[in-house]
């Protein structure tokens, strides 16, 4: 789980060397041992952070090393659940319930009880409707309210609706409209970072506006806030069965999130292994990368020209350089220069830091300006 510390330093030789860590860094990246996969951890330990300057009898007044954590960005998922019969209605070949509900039920009941989901929230809603199945009012309010993750309770409603009747239609442009007015909904109370997951097995079908076009042209005017995730379902490959997921990757594109997961089904085992390393895949991309700035060491003022920033895993670090065009490797920026509230990790850095489970940021507040703005 990604942490973020803030730190004020009263050495002001350390603050000058900390000026210089856009060059440390790049010299740090160029002398790595080659067998270290993350590019933004050295194959040197971390080195002891130095006594507070409170500890080496400074004054009252001096810059004081302090420590404070940060807050993330909490994460809330919408999911959208197709439970239409072609899920396993079993009324043609390809609609086996072995072969697509059970193991795709599975994998996503492991994810929504996995200790590792914790510090996420989520909520489920299926569909079609079982009434007025192509009216976004219909799902305006889940079937699973927004909770923390872990949870047993989505397990229970998966397992409560596979023991009803099948639905008939695929209103994905409907469910979508609906999930958009929960998160309004959800965000004025609960702000934070928020995304839309579509696990479906077809296009949309059996509405007045049934187009792939349609469901992009919403989700794009969503993106730049909500980005949409796509689980495709495939059909099995069997004789005769139509591709119904191929397009699905338009929506996935328009939604800001490149392409659609398609899930082969077929064998149940590897179904239910690669719908879940999707998810998890899903997981560590909605991580946020926007940090909020720790407030400054009591006594002391924010300074934006006056911090650094510095990345742990494990015993191992590495600085982060201050990149407002995001143009190099292992950088972050201000969301706004003039007044900054939040710190953002370049995408780059981004990926690097939700592939690692062990990532925590340190923000140094300096006694001497480091970054030139």
């Amino acid at each position: 789980m990604l942490g973020v510390f803030a730190a004020c330093s009263g050495d002001e030789g350390e603050a000058s060397t900390r000026g210089r860590s856009t060059d440390a860094a790049g010299e740090a990246g160029a002398g790595d041992d080659k067998s270290v996969s993350n590019p933004l951890v050295p194959s040197e330990p971390a080195p002891t952070l130095p006594p507070s300057a409170a500890d080496a009898g400074a004054t009252p007044n001096a810059c004081a090393k302090q420590t404070a954590r940060a807050t993330r960005q909490p994460v809330y998922l919408e999911f959208a659940f197709d439970v239409s019969g072609s899920m396993g209605k079993g009324d043609k070949p390809w609609h086996d319930r072995a072969l697509k509900w059970e193991p795709v039920v599975a994998a996503t009941k492991a994810f929504f009880a996995d200790a590792k989901s914790e510090g996420f929230s989520a909520a489920l809603t299926f569909f079609p409707a079982d009434d007025d199945r192509c009216d976004k009012a219909s799902y305006q309010a889940p079937d699973v309210t927004m909770q923390p993750l872990p949870s047993e309770a989505f397990g229970q409603a998966l397992d409560a609706i596979g023991e009803e009747d099948w639905r008939g239609g695929t209103p994905t442009l409907h469910v979508l409209q609906g999930l958009f007015d929960q998160i309004e909904s959800e965000q004025a109370a609960h702000p934070g970072r928020y995304a839309v997951v579509l696990v479906t097995d077809g296009y949309p079908q059996d509405c007045d506006d049934d187009s792939i076009e349609a469901v992009a042209d919403l989700v794009k005017g969503r993106a730049a806030d909500i980005p949409t995730y796509v689980i495709g379902v495939e059909n099995p490959p069997i004789d005769d069965a139509p591709d119904v997921t191929t397009n699905l990757t338009a929506v996935a594109e328009a939604g800001g999130t490149g392409k659609a997961y398609l899930i082969d089904t077929g064998d149940p085992t590897k179904t239910t292994s690669a719908f879940k390393g999707t998810i998890d895949a899903i997981r560590s991309a909605a991580v946020s990368c926007r940090l909020e700035i720790p407030d400054a060491p009591q006594g002391q003022t924010f300074d934006k020209q006056k911090v650094s920033v510095r990345y742990l895993s494990g015993s191992s670090e590495n600085a982060l350089s201050y990149d407002a065009d995001c143009q190099g490797s292992a950088a972050w920026h201000y969301d706004d220069p003039a007044q900054p509230r939040e710190l953002v990790l370049c995408s780059e850095t981004c990926k690097v830091l939700q592939d690692d489970d062990r990532a925590e940021l340190v923000v140094d507040f300096e006694c001497e300006p480091v970054i030139l703005l």
